[in-house]
């Protein structure tokens, strides 16, 4: 729980993974330009002395990520984002089953998404039945700029992409998270536009579309989008770190978010291990809207916002009961491993480290 100005925060991680890029297991030239590119996000937003280097961020491990979630108590729970890239990386660049590992290990703390890709036909709707039926899984992450063979790309407006929603609702998977936002060397630009978000929603009102990214760099667009279909959410993963050195433009981004989506429909994401929440979850709860954009939006960034957007929306999505995460956190493993029991029992929790 985050102590923001005496105030308590339960802070939800809407976007994590758990990845592997090291040479043994990159396959094509891709998968080099991949993460080589996460590590330009990495570097240009971090601050200099919060950096890795690039050798252990290539694979950093689970018991790094508890560490860097969980140790200082900035972030309670995670959820998991796979990001398959088969393609590139010989065991995947981060799969369900290898997030599985940790999720399992700590259900607590971890929230569990799997993925379909509409390319795979039946077995790919198989896949999805087993991944339900093996994990329970309440959500999906779409990537649909990833390269399958000859395509490099796909979108949920598809026909097939539709076999596949319709899949995800009779299951009872109701979170689709779509990543929709910057272009990752090698990957189409194009192929994450966010214009194919409008029709699947439209077409699937029981689910619900987290657009990760916001659509960034096409935020105009999103909002629009988000405007008419009420079952749009905006992730904040890519937009988060602008606090920290782009304060004036993550004050623009979150005025027209705001504005558009409301406080309500609206994820804190670190994107770890791009960003770790150690550092960036402070930077966004100390972050100010301009005096000009909260005048003109008519919006605040304050409090009660901040509740909702780092942790309360994901809650609501996916029927988390805060308080009672808060009573399990009080003895739970992490809590015992790097003492935070304290932390959770008391009325006032200590302010995560900076």
């Amino acid at each position: 729980m985050y102590r923001d100005n005496g105030e308590e925060i339960f802070v939800i991680d809407g976007h994590v993974h758990l990845w592997d890029a090291t040479e043994d297991n990159i396959k094509h030239d891709g998968g080099e330009e991949f993460i080589q590119c996460f590590y330009d996000y990495h570097t240009t937003f971090t601050p200099e002395d919060r950096q890795w280097d690039i050798s252990e961020y290539r694979k950093y491990g689970a018991n790094r990520m508890v560490e860097d979630l969980f140790a200082n108590a900035a972030t309670d729970m995670a959820i998991f984002q796979p990001t398959y890239l088969t393609d590139f990386y010989t065991e995947g660049f981060n799969t369900t089953e290898q997030n599985a590992e940790l999720a399992t290990e700590h259900p607590e703390r971890f929230i569990l998404n799997g993925t379909f890709d509409p390319r795979d036909g039946e077995d790919g709707l198989e896949y999805l039945e087993k991944l339900h039926d093996k994990y329970e899984i309440p959500g999906v992450k779409l990537y649909t700029a990833e390269w399958r063979g000859e395509s490099k790309g796909w979108r949920l407006d598809d026909e097939e992409a539709f076999k596949f929603l319709e899949k995800c609702q009779e299951l009872g998977i109701e979170n689709i998270h779509a990543h929709k936002g910057p272009t990752i060397r090698p990957l189409n630009r194009d192929a994450f536009d966010v214009k194919d978000v409008d029709d699947a929603a439209s077409s699937f009102p029981e689910l619900n579309f987290i657009v990760e990214h916001v659509g960034l760099p096409r935020l105009d667009d999103f909002c629009w989008i988000a405007a008419q279909e009420t079952n749009v959410y905006g992730g904040l993963a890519v937009a988060a770190p602008f606090a920290q050195n782009r304060p004036g433009k993550f004050s623009e981004i979150m005025s027209e978010l705001l504005w558009w989506l409301g406080e309500d429909r609206l994820l804190f994401g670190s994107d770890y291990a791009l960003w770790n929440p150690d550092w960036l979850v402070k930077e966004v709860l100390e972050a100010e809207l301009t005096q000009e954009h909260r005048a003109e939006y008519g919006v605040e960034w304050d409090l009660e916002t901040k509740k909702k957007v780092m942790g309360e929306n994901a809650a609501e999505l996916y029927d988390i009961d805060i308080e009672a995460k808060r009573r399990a956190f009080q003895d739970d493993e992490i809590s015992q491993q790097f003492g935070l029991e304290d932390h959770y029992a008391s009325e006032e929790p200590a302010a995560a480290d900076d």
